[in-house]
């Protein structure tokens, strides 16, 4: 008797896979569209070695004098300067029981690579990420510590992208095309805030209050001047480095937490002040240029002396998205938030073509003396690089709805 199995459908079962997978790969990408492969080499070649090297010649002066009818016209000398991008690696599994498999009646299999996906997706995205936001060329109204929410010159506004427009102008930075092969445009990529404070702002303010309601009611201002405006929750944003609450919570986790948990607690009480600042965040400050992929933000609700009994997290079920340790930072004070501008060659990516530019899925497989575990898992080569310094702007800045 023929039987339908899993071992003759095995292909079908990994394509439905890979495709669950892909899926949530495609979901958010951010910082990658400022990123270009990197030219002069198929990217197999720029694959081999430990870097990639990238030459730079510089122009000529003018010329100023006029040709004598005496004398030859002194020869100039052109130099060179390079800058060079690393590719590094990323990979992540999961592993379970067989019998997990055989007793489980929910979707399991098929979430489990949605998360693989988004794993993915994010674990790279972080790499552009870095590049595109960890820059010097940076301009904030005050240092990072001190950016203050109630402090309206701390914050963005309409005005800022006149300066900047000059700015890249002036440095001659490539934006995109349009379609007629003319204007230059840049992308300005921010958190949901400050597109809301620079859309209440100055001489948008005025028009949506008098010629375009669209802009306030509708939230339909994509644009100012040359620059698209990119709004996305995952643009980076320092959680609570600015500056301290007027009321500051400035203490740690009492202990360890896990993902999903829907409470905590604190070393210090901090039950008088559950109310105060927008978000609370959780992790490292990020003080500087290295960044803590874990840290996440949450709007504490109820607290009773050193416990936090509810509050609103990112996690799937409204807790904790990450694992935290006892001793990590706990604090409400301001966060500073990011403008990134830059053109459709800001950043240079690398890729292993034979793993892809989404990674590969590895699995799933079948691991053990008696196949009893399996695994599935994805596995990425590559990275990103900003260049030159002149590619990318990063403006630092407040929020008023942290006030």
């Amino acid at each position: 008797m023929t039987v339908q199995t899993t071992s003759n459908l095995s292909n079908s079962i990994r394509a439905q896979y890979v495709s669950d997978y892909l899926a949530a790969v495609f979901a958010q990408r951010l910082y990658d569209q400022l990123a270009v492969p990197v030219g002069g080499l198929s990217m197999e070649e720029a694959m081999r070695g430990s870097s990639v090297v990238v030459p730079y010649l510089s122009g000529m002066a003018p010329g100023t004098t006029a040709i004598s009818q005496t004398a030859d016209v002194t020869p100039q000398v052109l130099f060179d300067a390079t800058a060079s991008i690393t590719p590094t690696s990323r990979g992540e599994a999961l592993q379970w029981s067989e019998n997990l498999d055989i007793q489980a009646y929910t979707n399991y299999g098929a979430e489990r690579m949605k998360k693989l996906g988004e794993n993915q997706q994010e674990s790279v995205e972080l790499l552009a990420q870095a590049a595109a936001c960890q820059g010097s060329w940076v301009d904030r109204a005050a240092a990072r510590a001190s950016l203050d929410a109630g402090t309206a010159g701390h914050r963005a506004s309409d005005s800022i992208f006149r300066k900047y427009h000059g700015q890249m102008l002036s440095l001659k930075i490539p934006g995109f095309i349009d379609s007629n092969g003319m204007a230059q445009t840049w992308a300005a990529i921010m958190h949901p805030f400050v597109f809301h404070d620079i859309a209440e702002s100055g001489n948008v303010d005025s028009i949506g209050l008098y010629q375009d309601a669209g802009i306030h009611l509708n939230f339909e201002l994509g644009k100012i001047g040359p620059f698209r405006l990119v709004v996305s929750p995952y643009a980076q944003v320092f959680g609570s480095a600015g500056a301290n609450n007027a009321t500051d919570v400035d203490t740690t986790l009492g202990a360890a937490t896990d993902p999903l948990a829907t409470t905590f607690t604190t070393a210090a009480d901090v039950s008088a002040n559950v109310a105060v600042g927008l978000l609370w965040t959780i992790g490292t400050e990020e003080t500087g240029s290295t960044f803590y992929p874990t840290n996440e933000r949450i709007k504490p609700l109820t607290a009773a002396t050193t416990t936090i009994s509810a509050f609103v997290g990112e996690g799937e079920n409204g807790g904790l998205r990450f694992a935290h340790a006892s001793g990590a930072a706990v604090r409400n004070a301001d966060s500073a938030y990011t403008i990134v501008m830059g053109g459709p060659a800001s950043l240079v990516k690398l890729f292993a073509p034979a793993v892809g530019e989404f990674g590969e899925v590895i699995g799933p497989k079948k691991d053990g003396l008696l196949d009893q575990f399996a695994s599935v898992g994805w596995k990425f080569y590559g990275g990103y690089s900003l260049l030159t310094q002149n590619r990318i702007f990063r403006y630092e800045c407040s929020t008023s709805y942290e006030a």
